[in-house]
């Protein structure tokens, strides 16, 4: 079942107390209290995580509750994946234990963060279709690591938050449309590499290693919960390398891997095109790249199949992709 933390759930529902919402009306009849969303461990199934939305949103008639979840977000929500990204000692570091623990949290969205040349990208994939609660969460994920960052580096930081859904109307009223994109192939972070080395002013080495070492047992007791993330840090440590490859690197058969990922679900062919979209997209804004040079770096011997490809993930061609984003 895919669900979210009650503490996610919780910071929404206090939230509406600014608009003169009790806890009791945004919950009445569902099956979850207040008592149950103060509980740490509690984990709200995504249908009634939309129920909770749509009913905070008719009752307090503001339809950016998103953005203001996004603003008040706290690190303290994220347990011990929250308290290891705040004392990490560079942005890298946190973005990296974000994207390496994300599922200790839900099993519902999937972080990854990648590189190419100047450009860096913080990729937020669903792992079940988010359907009615997919915009709200988004947009409170890209205004909430946003603003988190902001806190833990002591400055504003440079980058434009993409959707891959239309623009909502209450958009247009807001300052955040000038660093918000809408109708893009993925919801991700964009923004300069160089930010990556930025250090945190609560960097704290030995607390890091202890959060760290927590989140690897709240992994570990998710049965193979990580292993489609093991395999993007394989495929990064090992460009484009084969299922053989891939499949030794992570100590089990060909066959046993096609299976627990099946389990999952996905293929390792899913994952490794994924990981060529993320880069694609990144390579193609930066203009000193021509398109077959961006094909050969993704491992394609011929353009057209990039093309394909490239089609296939997004709609459109490369070409047209690069003078959309123009």
């Amino acid at each position: 079942m895919f669900d979210l933390p009650g503490a996610y759930v919780n910071e929404l529902v206090e939230l509406a107390g600014r608009w003169n919402v009790r806890p009791a009306e945004i919950l009445k009849g569902l099956p979850v209290t207040p008592a149950q969303l103060a509980d740490p461990t509690t984990r709200v199934p995504l249908r009634v995580c939309e129920a909770v939305i749509a009913r905070a949103h008719q009752l307090t008639h503001e339809p950016a509750l998103a953005l203001h979840v996004g603003t008040q977000m706290r690190l303290s929500s994220h347990g011990f994946l929250g308290f290891a990204a705040m004392t990490a000692g560079t942005v890298r570091e946190a973005l990296e234990l974000a994207c390496r623990f994300a599922q200790t949290r839900t099993s519902a969205i999937e972080l990854q963060l990648y590189v190419e040349g100047d450009t860096a990208s913080l990729v937020i994939e669903e792992k079940t279709p988010l359907d009615g609660v997919r915009e709200f969460v988004v947009l409170a994920l890209i205004v909430g690591i946003d603003q988190l960052g902001r806190a833990l580096t002591g400055r504003p930081l440079e980058g434009v938050g993409e959707c891959a859904f239309p623009e909502p109307a209450y958009i247009k009223t807001l300052p955040l449309r000038d660093v918000l994109r809408f109708d893009r192939p993925a919801h991700r972070l964009v923004f300069p590499a160089r930010e990556l080395d930025i250090p945190l002013v609560s960097a704290d080495p030995v607390a890091t290693q202890l959060a760290r070492e927590q989140c690897e047992r709240e992994l570990a007791a998710l049965v193979d919960a990580g292993l489609p993330a093991r395999v993007r840090a394989a495929l990064t440590a090992h460009s484009d390398a084969p299922l053989t490859v891939i499949a030794r690197e992570l100590r089990m058969s060909p066959r046993t891997l096609k299976r627990k990922l099946a389990d999952h679900g996905t293929t390792f062919s899913t994952i490794r095109d994924d990981m060529r979209r993320q880069r694609a997209l990144l390579m193609l804004d930066n203009r000193g790249l021509s398109i077959g040079e961006i094909a050969t770096k993704l491992g394609y011997s011929e353009l057209p199949n990039f093309t394909r490809a490239f089609r296939k993930w997004t709609g459109v061609t490369p070409i047209a992709y690069r003078e959309r984003a123009r």
